[in-house]
């Protein structure tokens, strides 16, 4: 999957499950390493990141 690809389910995860979308996209990471099955889960893990990177900086 590109960059293109990932950015944009990304931002379709944040825009469904706003907050909960991280996790969201870890747990499926986690699944998905412990089914052995390496290219979902890292798709997943830069879905992740991606979310992080949305999210900003966290304000105190």
């Amino acid at each position: 999957m590109n960059a293109a690809d990932i950015s944009a389910l990304a931002r379709h995860l944040f825009e469904t499950q706003g907050a909960k979308a991280i996790a969201e996209a870890a747990q499926k990471a986690a699944s998905f390493e412990d089914a052995g099955d390496e290219e979902q889960s890292k798709t997943w893990r830069r879905v992740e990141a991606v979310l992080w990177e949305m999210r900003g900086p966290h304000e105190s």
